[in-house]
């Protein structure tokens, strides 16, 4: 189900992540895609306080199964697709049992914060993009 997704971090749910409806809130699935994310990003340095990061330009979930307290899932993430200032993404949430609860995917642009706009990717960034993908 993960082969492929060089990047997989496990996340326990917690009690709260639930809703009234008695399963894991929507909105949970996207901040347990950022861990996934982060840890990506985290992986090609892209946060290391140069001035240029990450923005989230577009995210998006297509849910296959209820999560439910307790559990610990596995996040996984990719790179699709490598442009020259932005990159997509690709997710997958399995539950502890193996079943697939969530795909989805984003789009993160880069971004030079002082200057207020889009930069291409750096080199060194594009290389540990490149040593990292699967696709």
């Amino acid at each position: 189900m993960l082969e492929g997704f060089p990047i997989r971090v496990e996340v326990p749910l917690a009690w709260g992540d639930m809703d009234a409806m008695g399963h894991v809130n929507n909105t949970v699935y996207f901040r347990i895609f950022e861990t996934a994310r982060i840890a990506y990003l985290l992986a090609i340095d892209l946060t290391s306080g140069t001035g240029v990061g990450p923005i989230l330009a577009s995210t998006h979930c297509r849910f296959r199964r209820p999560l439910h307290f307790p559990d610990t899932v596995t996040v996984a993430a990719r790179t699709t697709e490598i442009g020259p200032d932005r990159f997509t993404m690709e997710y997958r949430i399995v539950n502890g049992t193996g079943d697939l609860a969530a795909e989805g995917g984003g789009v993160v642009v880069t971004y030079d914060y002082a200057a207020g706009h889009t930069v291409p990717i750096p080199a060194a960034v594009r290389h540990r993009m490149d040593r990292l993908s699967v696709v």
